[in-house]
């Protein structure tokens, strides 16, 4: 131990540059939340569909496979031990733990199952309520999720037969089922509700998937007799328990791409989002919905929820709030990089988050098949965007950290626009109505923790994206996350911001968003006809060398992934989108998939406008995204290289695994 003064001058001058190297230093989800994986034996295909926590911290996980497994030490404190509970059901999506027995969604029934022996296996299986099938795969059914009142909440999805139907009694519906069987149907307009959730309140909220009558994901609010946007489930509203007696006939006059906050001031039960998810922006599958209940042992967000994201392996994050007695808020970023696709959350009797995955046939950035892991704070203070809130006039910022009052009024670290998406019966939307905001004035709190932004105008039913610039707290912090997505259902009603002079912005700052640039020419959907994609065969040609004829199958796949071509050779090439999502085809330069499908991943709010083909010399051809059922063919010369050629389709989170050769040859 050295006590010279030189030496404490030296070891207060190395503390010192530690501390301005630590501020400095960009933080990362990891330095504040820690995710473990829980070791699953080779024998065991846990597929989650269903999670559940036993009142003495045992995990019970249901799997797509038809069983339910329970699991002893997930905390950590030991070997993790899988024992299994029941088999040989149907495809379970969800699965809850109610006074000692187990009640689960089968494909087409709500069962409950019991341990009556006593010997830690099932050997009761009761029927509860049956749902109708067709035999379409798309009729998926999800829950239950106990009320109040020990009723039952159960999901079930619409059919796919080219577009979402509801073929089997009551699919499109979220259903109240009594403890004797009895089934109410609650709401309809549902396409894949596989999250849904009550919170502390004892409001509903469920999660939609983009798809028929759904731009983008998003978060509603349902009650009874509300119609979610989704025209299957009408099918059953003839019915003399129906709540609503809303046709697909009535949606005729609105099935014109209008913003869907336009079509509910004309079809009065139709519900809006209380928050959108914008597609690929945020994620492209929602899932389950978690109210953060554990009063600030899972982080600074209590009150709030979590968003699971299938296909992204993501967890995002929202907050809601009510205005004119109707919800709306925000989604923003939270954590990402899970194992594998995201379907099931729960909280565990420590306040850490249980994570259940499965990506068969339904593909996810993260490369396992199926995980379970868990999340958990390790108390350090995010800096965050913590919530956002409506104003008459603009929007008011809250920070989890504080921000010097100079850099909240700097209106260089702001960047807002507003966007909406089309209602109509096709597949998804584009981004509509895009446009930069003007902010007037900017007004910070006195502890800096707030900030209210003032706008030259507010749209109703719109979506506003905030992104900061630049933004770091008092204490040097970085933003975690620097951008986020409020739904502006409504405004508040109210007296506009008092602006002083130090508040105003010169002339009304524009905004620029991270993705719209104002110099830079955008693309149309239906791209221009150019050397990367010739629509028509070229005249000289006379007829093509060889025609690659390309599909898709289930499960973010092409039908086939390999093709053989000669160096120079005339191509036709034939794709035909007959899965129930949209796709491209791009083929790139030697080893570029990756780095093309991040390109396209970064488009952002200009991504559907350009087909999500980036601006790349690594791109060669490509055709434009291709709605479901929908074919295009496009012509080209070979490359005059010999190599390995990859195709991709370039839809985010599509091109990690949606993906092919050509293999060029002499």
């Amino acid at each position: 131990m050295c006590l010279k003064k030189s030496c404490v001058f030296t070891l207060l001058s190395l503390i010192s540059l530690s501390s301005i190297a630590q501020k400095n230093t960009v933080q990362s989800e990891k330095d504040y939340y820690s995710l473990k994986t829980i070791a699953i034996p080779e024998e065991v295909r846990l597929e989650v569909g269903g999670l559940a926590v036993m009142p003495d911290g045992r995990i019970a996980a249901s799997t797509r496979r038809g069983e339910i497994w329970i699991i002893q030490n997930a905390y950590g404190s030991g070997q993790p031990h899988f024992s299994k509970f029941a088999s040989g059901l149907h495809e379970v999506l969800g699965l809850a733990y109610r006074d000692g027995a187990f009640y689960c969604t089968q494909r087409g029934e709500l069962t409950k199952i019991e341990d009556r022996d006593g010997d830690g296996k099932a050997d009761s299986y009761t029927p509860l309520s049956i749902f109708q099938l067709s035999g379409n795969y798309h009729e998926y059914a999800y829950g239950p999720i106990f009320d109040k009142n020990g009723d039952m909440l159960v999901t079930l999805n619409v059919a796919w037969v080219g577009y979402g139907d509801g073929l089997g009694k009551w699919h499109g519906w979220l259903l109240k089922i009594k403890p004797d069987g009895t089934q109410e149907p609650f709401a309809t307009g549902l396409r894949s509700p596989a999250g849904f959730n009550i919170n502390s309140k004892g409001d509903i909220f469920y999660a939609e998937n983009q798809g028929d009558w759904v731009g983008s994901g998003r978060v509603t609010h349902l009650e009874k007799g509300d119609f979610a946007g989704n025209a299957g489930g009408l099918n059953w509203t003839k019915e003399p328990e129906s709540p609503l007696k809303l046709t697909k006939d009535d949606l005729k006059v609105v099935d014109n791409g209008q913003p869907m906050h336009e079509a509910a001031k004309i079809i009065k039960e139709l519900k809006l989002p209380a928050v959108w998810f914008p597609h690929t922006l945020m994620g492209i599958s929602t899932s389950d919905i978690l109210e953060d209940n554990t009063n600030g042992t899972f982080g600074p967000f209590a009150g709030q929820y979590f968003v699971a994201d299938q296909g992204h392996s993501k967890i995002m994050r929202m907050s809601l709030e009510k205005v004119n007695g109707k919800y709306q808020g925000a989604c923003y970023p939270f954590y990402e990089g899970f194992a594998s696709g995201l379907l099931r959350l729960r909280w565990g009797l420590d306040g850490s988050m249980f994570a259940g995955m499965t990506s068969r046939g339904w593909a996810s950035t993260g490369k396992e098949n199926y995980a379970l892991q868990r999340l958990a704070w390790n108390g350090e203070t995010p800096f965050e965007m913590k919530d956002i809130h409506a104003l008459p006039d603009g929007l008011e910022i809250e920070f989890t950290l504080p921000v010097d009052a100079k850099v909240l009024r700097n209106p260089m670290n702001y960047n807002i626009n507003s966007f909406t998406y089309k209602y109509h019966h096709q597949y998804g939307s584009p981004i509509i109505n895009n446009k930069i905001r003007k902010i007037k004035g900017i007004v910070p709190s006195v502890d800096g923790k707030k900030v209210k932004i003032v706008l030259d105008s507010l749209i109703a039913g719109y979506i506003h994206e905030i992104k900061l610039n630049g933004m770091t707290s008092t204490e040097g912090k970085t933003l975690l996350h620097d951008f986020a997505y409020y739904t502006m259902n409504n405004i508040p009603d109210g007296p506009a911001t008092e602006l002083k002079p130090a508040d105003l912005t010169k002339s009304g700052h524009a905004t620029m968003s991270h993705d719209m640039h104002m110099n830079t020419p955008v693309k149309s959907v239906n791209s221009p006809i150019t050397a990367k994609r010739k629509l028509s065969m070229p005249g000289d040609w006379g007829q093509p060398d060889v025609t690659i004829k390309l599909g898709t199958k289930p499960g973010l796949k092409f039908d086939n992934t390999r093709f053989e071509i000669k160096a120079g050779s005339k191509v036709r090439l034939i794709f035909a989108n007959n899965d129930d999502m949209t796709h491209n085809v791009v083929v790139v330069a030697p080893g570029a998939a990756d780095e093309v499908g991040n390109l396209a991943l970064k488009l952002g709010l200009k991504g559907a406008e350009m087909n999500y083909v980036p601006n790349s010399a690594k791109v060669l051809f490509h055709t434009k995204l291709l709605q479901p059922d929908e074919i295009e063919s496009i012509y080209f010369n070979a490359p005059a290289t010999p190599g390995e050629y990859p195709f991709i389709c370039s839809f985010p989170g599509h091109a990690s695994v949606m993906k092919g050769i050509i293999k060029v040859v002499r």
